[in-house]
């Protein structure tokens, strides 16, 4: 079985069913607004801003773009690519691609056009279906996308002169099952690494590794059919698409929420009925914030079926859990990792089972095999740092058109994650911190993760990065950014007195005050954190108030 069949069986079994609903909170309150002024009796149109879709004409749409692109001359093994805010068309543009046999590439929707013309041209795409919000960033690649024979626009905007209507033409297409042989070996996409250290590679995956996400996400977090997954991050990432995935095997509904504000995360869990929610550190955190200040309040929503929230892609900060506990005691917990290479989410997790140990990220997920190695590769003694590798029928194909990076992570059939990590006493894996991020202080290993952990346990931290930075004696030192809590402050000698009770080498040598920047998918970005304030330049520090 592949993915696609999973959408057949659906429409099949549960056609009438609505599976899919976008939520857009902010075309709602624009709305509400605009009809305010008009002086109309009603607020606002109903449902003006929330559409959803049927399982049988979410297959009908994925038939609909198969045949649009084999209509075209699309061939297997061809790629697609897509560049798409999170919608309701964009898992129906993801499956048609896999039906006709093409290999999707979903392109990050923050990427500038230089980003968008080298992950294009990379990855050899034929076809790029592209949305009204990036018409600005498309203009100036018109001419140097050479392997691009046709450009479809979707959306409501002006057309550009060099685009089709995604709409117009896909409607036109039959709504059949494309006559395309498929078997778990072809391949199925192209993914792209976070690029926070340069331009992106490209991650290739068959349809063996999407089906056994699929099987690694129902298994961890038992969706059934009556639950409903709450999907906030964006679609063009592995990590919501494939926590999804659980969804898609369940038969069950899911949310596309458009915004991630406190309040519209709560309103939404609450009017939809979500079971399951997935969020990033900086919502999670967010949220707890407009509690304990009393911006929002719990009694305001209907929020008794909510039974799981999940936190994935990156460290989570195990006071960020225990607090959320005192508000959502009920809530089963999961910590989930993943990388693109290795299918997005699940490879590791801590086990709803398992709270007692948060903080750690836990053990082998469905179908995985870990290990924590030395540089020769060798298994770890006892609770030493290594470099946790996975292996699993998840693992990517290679990355495309670049063996020597393959080459470098690849050992006999194991995945160099580049996480180095320690196994405790009862196996449970603790990720310690990125190789490339870890500090060297006078000889000394120094994990940034575990300062920033007890840094978060501070009640005016809302959120921290520590790197390195340069210095003369003892080659770099630890730095902590600080972003303080609004309406809240703090003062350089208050941080070193909390940082007191740490180990001396571990105590960062810099506080500064300022945004933590993380990407779309909630990871910080210390790249962009290290050339800031680890070349030298002195900056100002700032207090949020």
């Amino acid at each position: 079985m592949i993915l696609a069949d999973l959408l057949e069986r659906n429409a099949a079994e549960f056609g009438d069913e609505v599976c899919l609903v976008e939520v857009n909170p902010e075309l709602e309150e624009k709305t509400a607004s605009e009809w305010k002024e008009l002086a109309l009796v009603e607020p606002k149109p109903a449902n003006s801003y929330r559409k959803e879709i049927t399982w049988k004409e979410f297959d009908d749409r994925a038939n609909q773009v198969a045949s649009l692109l084999l209509s075209r001359g699309v061939q297997k093994g061809d790629k697609v690519a897509i560049l798409l805010m999170n919608c309701i068309e964009w898992l129906p543009i993801y499956f048609g691609i896999l039906k006709s046999g093409a290999i999707a590439v979903p392109l990050n929707f923050r990427y500038s056009s230089s980003e968008i013309e080298y992950c294009v041209n990379l990855s050899d795409a034929s076809i790029l279906i592209f949305g009204e919000e990036f018409i600005s960033r498309m203009e100036p690649l018109a001419g140097k996308l050479p392997n691009i024979k046709e450009f479809y626009f979707s959306g409501n905007g002006n057309k550009p002169e060099y685009a089709q209507s995604y709409e117009e033409a896909s409607s036109a297409m039959p709504t059949d099952k494309p006559d395309v042989a498929l078997t778990s070996d072809d391949l199925a996409a192209i993914y792209y690494s976070s690029g926070t250290t340069g331009f992106p590679k490209a991650i290739l995956h068959n349809q063996q590794s999407l089906m056994h996400a699929c099987l690694a996400e129902q298994n961890h977090h038992g969706q059934t059919r009556d639950d409903c997954f709450l999907l906030i991050p964006p679609l063009y990432h592995t990590g919501a698409k494939m926590h999804w995935f659980g969804s898609l095997l369940a038969g069950s509904k899911a949310i596309l929420l458009k915004g991630t504000s406190p309040r519209w995360i709560l309103e939404t869990a609450s009017q939809e009925q979500a079971t399951i929610v997935w969020l990033l550190v900086p919502w999670a955190q967010d949220i707890l914030e407009a509690l304990d200040s009393g911006e929002l309040l719990l009694s305001d929503y209907s929020l008794a079926q909510w039974r799981l929230m999940h936190i994935g892609a990156q460290p989570v900060p195990p006071s960020l859990i225990k607090h959320w506990l005192e508000y959502f005691p009920d809530h089963l917990y999961d910590t989930n990792y993943g990388l693109s290479e290795a299918t997005g989410p699940g490879v590791v997790h801590l086990g709803v089972e398992n709270i007692h140990k948060v903080g750690a990220i836990g053990i082998a997920g469905f179908g995985w095999e870990t290990r924590v190695v030395d540089e020769w590769f060798n298994d770890v003694e006892g609770s030493a740092v290594g470099e946790l590798a996975v292996k699993g029928d998840g693992l990517m194909e290679c990355y495309y058109k670049d063996p020597a990076a393959t080459e470098a992570v690849m050992r006999d059939g194991w995945l160099l994650t580049g996480d180095m990590a320690m196994i405790d006493e009862d196996g449970f894996i603790f990720l310690v911190d990125r190789k490339k991020d870890v500090i060297i202080m006078g000889g000394e290993n120094i994990y940034p993760v575990q300062i920033e952990d007890f840094l978060h346990t501070n009640d005016k931290v809302s959120d921290v990065a520590v790197i390195g930075v340069p210095d003369k004696r003892l080659g770099e030192v630890a730095a902590a950014i600080i972003e303080i809590k609004a309406g809240m402050s703090a003062t350089e000698e208050e941080i070193n007195e909390f940082c007191m009770e740490l180990p001396r080498y571990k105590r960062p040598r810099k506080i500064i005050f300022a945004n933590v920047p993380r990407n779309a998918t909630g990871k910080i970005e210390k790249p962009l954190l290290r050339e800031t304030y680890a070349g030298g330049r002195v900056v100002e520090q700032q207090i949020r108030s």
